[in-house]
């Protein structure tokens, strides 16, 4: 059996998404956004505490772009995937990557606006400087979807689930207005019934469908 470990509207929403495209059996272990993951028994598994953790074949694996590389590897190579020596091998690694350059600022936001709870501790310079990075990284995307309906001329594949769930979390905090591109895209990948099957039912992080940025101090 395989199981994802999985904490709604973070990271592991992406494995979730993969998972569901993929077809296979598997079972999902909830937890909140909370210190339930400094269990020493989570620990074994994810030794950072962070979400997600996917246990297959008797092994704990803790990245996700590791995650994505495993499960395509092994269950969908030529089409999730793209196998080693593929001409798009190389691209499909790099936009699976690219999905923690535009997180990483995303999750520097949900900080600002959802973790740190008294005002005084928030920062309104991080949190436009963090929405402008999500902008540039935006501007990325919208250069490479230029003339494309995915990310590689192959197909949909493992690479728009890794970034489009990196989108979905960018977008409580940076509009894609402007970027044509990349909304059609968004569009495109976010209509399919895998992506409804990862979206949060319950245990919500984000309330709000947006964050505006705080003002800058006169």
């Amino acid at each position: 059996m395989i199981t994802l470990h999985h904490c709604p509207q973070t990271r592991s929403m992406r494995s979730l998404w993969l998972l569901h495209e993929l077809g296979i059996e598997f079972e999902v272990k909830t937890y909140g956004f909370d210190k339930s993951l400094r269990d020493p028994a989570y620990l074994e598994k994810s030794p950072a505490g962070r979400v997600p953790a996917l246990e297959i074949d008797g092994e704990a694996v803790f990245e996700t772009g590791a995650i994505a590389e495993v499960l395509c590897e092994r269950f969908s190579p030529d089409v999730l995937g793209r196998p080693a020596g593929h001409a798009e091998r190389v691209q499909w690694l790099i936009w699976i990557h690219f999905a923690e350059t535009i997180t990483q600022h995303a999750a520097a936001l949900t900080q600002q606006h959802v973790a740190l709870r008294e005002d005084h501790m928030r920062s309104p310079f991080v949190m436009k400087l963090e929405a402008a990075r999500l902008l540039k990284c935006y501007g990325a995307l919208e250069a490479r979807l230029a003339g494309r309906e995915y990310l590689l001329d192959g197909g949909f594949s493992a690479a728009d689930v890794s970034v489009g769930q990196a989108v979905y979390l960018a977008r409580f905090f940076a509009r894609l207005d402007g970027f044509e591109a990349v909304e059609a895209w968004y569009a495109r990948i976010t209509a399919r019934p895998a992506f409804e099957a990862s979206l949060p039912h319950t245990g919500k992080i984000f309330e709000e469908t947006f964050f505006e940025p705080w003002p800058l101090p006169v």
